[in-house]
């Protein structure tokens, strides 16, 4: 029985090299042909549980993690995403941002990503926040990494109320797999009402 549970600051040092090992295992697939390593999430994930209020909707199976999903309040997260939404007239301090939902393929079509999203717009609505939001990855139709019969996640984003932000586009770096160095990412912003 898969159990999702959050997780906060206060248990975090628990999941986070799992979480870490999570996340370079499902962001190595296309659109984010992410080429991680320990090394690099350890300080990734550091800095987000350093934060004040961070979360994590955890899919756990038995013992093991299968999926997780994070959030923390807009302003206690990396600046390169506050920033487009700021420039568009959002006041950051009014959104909950949902960054990342990783899920082994396994796992997937059994509702685990609507639970992550249920979490996570709680904990936004129980801290006061009027909108949500997530940035994802902006890659070209003809991209020669795209697998063929990809269906990016729009669909499912929509039907839980989330669109674009018009002209919301934050930038990040990362290395893509097969390249020597970090190359900066265009991340299109969505957003709902809470």
């Amino acid at each position: 029985m898969i159990e999702v549970r959050p997780v906060r600051k206060e248990g975090l040092d628990a999941v986070l090299d799992d979480l870490a090992r999570l996340r370079i295992e499902v962001f190595r697939a296309f659109p984010y042909l992410y080429d991680g390593d320990m090394d690099y999430e350890r300080g990734y994930l550091g800095r987000f549980a350093a934060t004040p209020r961070p979360f994590v909707a955890a899919a756990v199976d038995g013992d093991r993690l299968v999926g997780a999903a994070t959030a923390s309040p807009m302003e206690e997260h990396e600046d390169d995403f506050a920033a487009p939404l700021a420039a568009a007239g959002i006041a950051p301090e009014t959104v909950y941002y949902c960054a990342e939902s990783v899920l082994l393929p396994e796992y997937r079509g059994h509702g685990l990503g609507h639970r992550f999203f249920d979490l996570r717009e709680a904990e936004g609505r129980a801290l006061g926040r009027s909108h949500a939001a997530f940035c994802a990855v902006i890659r070209p139709a003809d991209h020669p990494a795209r697998p063929e019969g990809y269906r990016p996640l729009d669909g499912f984003w929509r039907k839980r109320g989330y669109a674009p932000v018009e002209g919301a586009v934050a930038r990040f770096s990362w290395r893509d797999l097969g390249d020597a160095s970090e190359t900066e990412k265009p991340l299109q912003l969505w957003m709902r009402a809470l």
